[in-house]
């Protein structure tokens, strides 16, 4: 029976406790949110990766979302200045001016505290001051209810609070999409009663009604959509930046998530090389230290077993987020490290287009299947210095008619290929000539 090495980072030195290493980049990121953040990871406060990891635990805007909610904030601020100057014009019709005119002082003096704030602390919008926005927002909207409900005409009096709508845009980019979901929510809600129980409908005053409703949520449902839809945008680019960098990697090495378990058996080594300098731990080594030396040696032999193993296409395809739960790959003889980097950028063209939206009809299934070999067969000879890899590509679920352009010629870098479309399933048989002794 083969013995499972141990874990050195979990059991650590003598007296420290420190957990399991995390498996995946999303359960680092959830872990280090916690109360023991540089242990989690196991990496020096001041390191990069530490500092990287505080950086994206941080709230607030992300991604350059910062810039839409400029946008949002202006046009926020355009519509405030619109409403009241349709307030001072109105104003001798109102029964009682003077609860709308509080309402937009509540609101000025609101929009002024949350700029401050913005400026001063950055982009972030804690749960608490979004709570606070909401409560003076809804402050706003009843004042101005109770202004024009004697004129029971909402349509043509409502200023300050249809603003409150706007006052969500720039709110869209600071705090997850579902909290202002519920707010947009909430006062389209308020609005409806409210038009209900002031405004006589008919035919004369539902399409005015209509169109205030419109006018509150529609601007703020679209801010949502395209802050997530930016941010699908950019994060899709991250990613393709990250699995780009493997196109230059060599024909074998460790991934992302393997160098930094190396540089936490750095840190291990480190601590028990310190605690032998410094007499803390002795020589001879205790039976507990001496352990965490073996161990120690272990993974580090067990660490360099893998990287002649793992090739820049399985790194590619695991560490990418989208393209991880969209493509699985079958290499058994390794033979993606042979190909050229013109190859490669190639084949991960051809994935990223193949894979879209990564959405398939069959949750779990993979989007795109790439199966690399065997050499050797019908059509592929090989020769002492050359080889014909065959590369398969099936894409389940994407019509031949989607693929563009852009596919074709990425398919045409990696080399002559043929394509077949049956029962819903693209195939595309590439023949890869590679070197049978890379240099990379």
């Amino acid at each position: 029976m083969t013995r499972v090495p141990e874990d050195t980072i979990s059991r650590g030195l003598p007296g420290e406790t420190v957990q399991q290493a995390p498996r995946t980049r999303r359960e680092a990121r959830e872990r280090y949110r916690g109360s023991e953040r540089r242990q989690a990871r196991g990496l020096p406060s001041t390191s990069t990766g530490a500092r990287s990891l505080r950086q994206a635990a941080k709230p607030g805007a992300s991604l350059g979302a910062g810039y839409l909610g400029l946008g949002a904030a202006v046009l926020a601020a355009i519509e405030a200045v619109a409403g009241i100057v349709f307030f001072l014009v109105r104003a001798p019709e109102y029964a009682d001016p003077w609860l709308p005119a509080a309402a937009w002082a509540l609101y000025l003096v609101a929009a002024v505290g949350v700029g401050l704030s913005l400026m001063t602390y950055g982009e972030r919008l804690t749960g608490t001051a979004f709570t606070l926005i909401c409560v003076v927002l809804a402050c706003v909207v009843v004042l101005d209810f109770v202004g024009v409900f004697p004129a029971h005409d909402i349509a043509h009096t409502a200023s300050a609070s249809v603003a409150a709508g706007f006052a969500l845009l720039p709110v869209a980019t600071l705090r997850p999409a579902r909290e202002v979901a519920a707010a947009i929510a909430v006062l389209g809600l308020a609005f409806v009663v409210m038009a209900g129980l002031s405004t006589p409908i008919g035919p004369e005053t539902l399409p005015a009604i209509v169109s205030l409703l419109a006018l509150v949520v529609v601007p703020p449902s679209i801010a949502l959509f395209v802050v997530h839809r930016f941010r699908q945008l950019v994060q899709r680019e991250l990613d393709r930046v990250l699995v780009q960098s493997n196109v230059q990697a060599p024909q074998f090495a460790v991934g992302m998530l393997a160098s930094d378990e190396l540089a936490r058996l750095d840190l291990a080594a480190e601590k028990l090389l310190d605690a032998v300098a410094n007499g803390s731990d002795p020589l001879p080594l205790s039976d507990a230290s001496a352990s965490v030396a073996a161990s120690l040696a272990t993974e580090l032999r067990l660490h360099l077993i893998e990287g002649r193993r793992e090739t820049w296409l399985y790194h590619a395809i695991t560490e990418s987020d989208h393209l991880g739960r969209s493509v699985s790959v079958a290499d058994p003889q390794s033979l993606a490290g042979h190909l050229t980097p013109a190859q490669r950028d190639g084949l991960l063209q051809a994935l990223w287009q193949m894979v879209g939206d990564g959405r398939t009809t069959q949750p779990g299934t993979p989007v795109v299947s790439v199966t690399l070999g065997p050499i050797g067969s019908d059509g592929h000879p090989v020769s002492d210095e050359r080889m014909d890899v065959p590369i398969v590509f099936e894409s389940r679920g994407v019509p031949r008619r989607r693929l563009g352009p852009t596919a074709w010629s990425a398919l045409a870098r990696i080399g002559p290929y043929t394509d077949s479309m049956r029962d819903g399933v693209l195939r595309v048989v590439s023949h890869c000539v590679v070197d049978r002794h890379p240099t990379m």
